[in-house]
């Protein structure tokens, strides 16, 4: 029998050094299908599937609800960070579950007593300048008007109140209404914005012929058996999160993610126990392990999916400063194949920067890839743009920066209570990649071209190659790695997502 090129995943990871995404390459397959054929369904858990394999992790610069209801519509799934009140990230849970497509259901409300002056900022910051204009400036408050373009765009004096230049006679529909009717009335009226409100004329939604004409209907969306779009929140392992937690559900949480930068303790073991006893419709998500040992440990307690990274985010500095973690390829490879005795799926969290690094951590064994830099710098995230020498950014920071410790994410990191706070990670800022609704669909349309070029039809069908030792792999020279990347060029034009 002749001898097969390359090696095999255990004959890759039987050395040892650990190794990382950039440390090895996937040879190539037999194509037979076009991009268009391969399935990129995937387990999350052990009881949920998701069409596309991609996860926004639970970081208060990635993650709320305008990026977990993009993730969820594109066929993924946001975890909502807990750097905030019980009652602040309920109300993140209660905007994705609330969400209908089609519909805006947190709209930007004025008050009359606002000035032009406003609406350009908003216009500056969001790029829109269509508002609905409330008693008192909030949802839920009576509808008085409208503000579009053509209310503003020849006031010289912007610091002119709204209540002198919007529209009082408004188009309106009535809450509940079905997408397909609210979409007739806006073709019938020719309007470009419908205003919904309840029975006694407060406005509860809204509704753009633009995201009318961008949000056509979903067909890879992740949703639940009452077609609410999955979102998953993430709580830590201390007492307050058992409050949290109940609300949480109250809220009609999916997946819940026990999130501590070492999962292998005590304080998650309860944890997890606890959420497999009081909530058992619930799955729950343990983590962060990177070793066989702790997979066990979690296993054990009733974890549905395990969370692999330790370190290799590139805004964590956990391996330098704790000396403590592991390659994250040998990571993900090793805890995978261990939770795949029990039919657990791991998520590979961290160090994935390209569409290659998602496709290797799928090659590893992972069922899901979480990124956070790969989000940060999404019109979806929050925060807003800032310009540093004519580049477009976004802040993007780590759950262990200074920054986000100081407002609670030290409780990932069980040091809420330390008097010294010793960083494992830093604060930046990731150049502008537009709006996930673009950005998806191009990470979605790479990974297909990558499973095409390995000769796997599928998610599934790329494990089994993997198991069975037909997926086949080499280490990469530091030379190699550099032949691999642009080289040799005197200059050259990045492409839009480099």
């Amino acid at each position: 029998m002749k001898r097969k090129d390359g090696y095999s995943a255990d004959e890759l990871f039987g050395s040892e050094q650990g190794l990382t995404y950039n440390d090895l390459i996937i040879l190539p397959g037999y194509i037979d299908f076009s991009p268009d054929d391969v399935d990129l369904e995937s387990d999350l858990t052990r009881n949920i599937k998701i069409k596309r394999p991609l996860i926004s992790s639970p970081m208060d610069t990635v993650t709320e609800h305008r990026m977990a209801i993009g993730m969820a519509l594109q066929g993924g799934i946001g975890i909502i960070h807990y750097n905030n009140t019980i009652d602040e990230q309920v109300e993140q849970v209660k905007k994705v579950k609330r969400f209908e497509n089609g519909f805006i259901t947190d709209p930007v409300v004025l008050s009359p007593d606002n000035t032009i002056a406003d609406i350009d900022a908003i216009k500056n910051n969001f790029g829109f300048s269509g508002i609905p204009i409330t008693e008192n400036g909030k949802l839920y408050s009576k509808l008085v008007g409208i503000v579009t373009n053509r209310d503003i765009d020849f006031e010289t004096d912007r610091s002119k109140k709204i209540r002198e230049v919007m529209t009082k006679d408004v188009l309106t529909a009535k809450q509940h209404i079905p997408l397909s009717e609210a979409n007739e009335i806006l073709k019938k009226s020719k309007k470009g914005k419908l205003p919904i409100v309840d029975e006694n004329g407060c406005l509860v939604a809204f509704m753009c012929r633009n995201d009318l004409l961008k949000n056509r209907e979903y067909p890879y969306a992740s949703k639940d058996g009452q077609k609410q779009l999955l979102v998953g929140a993430a709580i830590s392992t201390k007492d307050e999160s058992r409050e949290r937690l109940e609300k949480l559900a109250q809220a009609g949480l999916n997946v819940v993610v026990i999130d501590a930068a070492q999962g292998n303790s005590v304080y998650q073991v309860e944890m997890i126990k606890y959420v497999k006893k009081n909530y058992a419709s619930l799955d729950v998500v343990g983590g962060n392990v990177v070793t066989e040992e702790q997979c066990e440990t979690l296993i054990r307690a009733g974890a549905d999916a395990l969370r692999i990274g330790m370190g290799p985010g590139s805004i964590c500095t956990t391996q330098t400063t704790m000396a403590v973690g592991r390659a994250q390829a040998t990571a993900v490879y090793r805890c995978a194949k261990y939770a795949k005795k029990y039919n657990v799926p791991v998520i590979a969290d961290g160090g994935i920067s390209t569409i290659g690094h998602i496709a290797k951590a799928l090659a590893m064994g992972a069922g899901t890839a979480m990124m956070g830099s790969m989000f940060a710098a999404t019109e979806e995230a929050p925060g807003e743009y800032f310009y540093e020498n004519g580049v477009r950014l976004k802040r993007y920071r780590g759950m262990a920066s200074l920054e986000a410790m100081e407002k609670g994410g030290s409780k990932r990191y069980f040091a809420e209570e330390a008097k010294i706070l010793v960083a494992q990670g830093v604060s930046g800022a990731v150049v502008d990649k537009g709006s996930l609704m673009d950005y998806v669909p191009y990470l979605v349309q790479g990974l297909k071209h990558s499973l095409q070029d390995i000769g796997a039809r599928s998610v599934r069908m790329l494990r089994e190659m993997l198991y069975s030792g037909d997926l086949r792999f080499e280490r990469r020279s530091i030379s190699a790695q550099i032949e691999g990347g642009v080289h040799d060029m005197y200059s050259y034009k990045e492409p839009k997502y480099m």
